[in-house]
């Protein structure tokens, strides 16, 4: 790795739990230096030859006229396979920022949107079950971009990853529920964690609000069952790391 500056900080997840609503507010804070896009997707581009990678692209994405602290938002970096440890190798002093949503709300969420986009034309019961297996079919074997209603949401699991590879004083874990309904304690936080004077007050705010439409019902009580249960020991597992419990 050769040396240079590095950016500082990146939220790495979840889907669909609030990363926009943070990357908008922390786009107003003139000591923040954001990506010119909100999902940079550059650790988890399979075209990108990691044994060798060529960070210039990356660092393309930002301003460096300006002394501030540089970050970027791509919430699929704690779910794509391999995107954490190739973090690691860039800036192994990163800190990261994690936005947990209720699992099964996530995975409600996240297939609303690829069904209002025409992705997606299975209804959510079949996707939930049966439909996991068009992960096997995938590249890389067993993730996807889109489908991956159920498997972004073992938490536990991926964060016990994540602290496997960076020390816990670099990881920064707010829940989604709590930066909607009152943002300002959060961005305190955000903002202590990176070493900035606290933020101006602000407002709670909607961004990528689900389209209106018919989406054949909301979501069952059987789903929500199934799903509670399929989630059960990764939940125990999230708890016992961090303390945070959902359902």
């Amino acid at each position: 790795m050769s040396a240079g500056p590095r950016i500082d900080f990146m939220i790495v997840g979840v889907q669909k739990a609030g990363t926009t609503a943070l990357y908008d507010f922390l786009a107003e804070d003139p000591a923040i230096g954001l990506s010119d896009v909100k999902e940079v997707h550059f650790f988890d581009d399979e075209s990108v030859d990691w044994r060798e990678p060529d960070y210039g692209p990356y660092h393309a994405r930002f301003d460096w006229t300006a002394p501030r602290v540089r970050g970027e938002a791509t919430p699929i970096y704690i779910y794509w396979r391999e995107a954490l440890e190739r973090i690691a190798a860039y800036n192994p002093a990163a800190k990261l920022i994690l936005l947990l949503r209720d699992p099964v709300a996530r995975a409600w969420s996240h297939w609303k949107m690829e069904y209002a986009r025409g992705v997606e034309t299975r209804p959510f019961a079949w996707c939930i079950r049966q439909g996991r297996r068009r992960l096997f079919d995938a590249e890389p074997w067993g993730f996807h971009r889109e489908y991956s209603y159920v498997e972004r949401g073992y938490y536990g699991e991926q964060v016990e990853r994540l602290f496997a590879l960076f020390p816990r004083d670099q990881v920064l874990i707010l829940k989604a529920e709590d930066l909607r309904a009152d943002p300002n304690p959060a961005l305190g936080a955000v903002n202590a964690f990176l070493g900035l004077p606290s933020p101006a007050p602000r407002e709670p705010r909607e961004v990528h609000v689900g389209r209106e439409m018919d989406y054949g019902g909301g979501l069952s009580a059987e789903d929500e069952a199934f799903l509670r249960d399929l989630y059960a020991a990764d939940m125990a597992r999230l708890k016992s790391l961090t303390g945070i419990a959902f359902g």
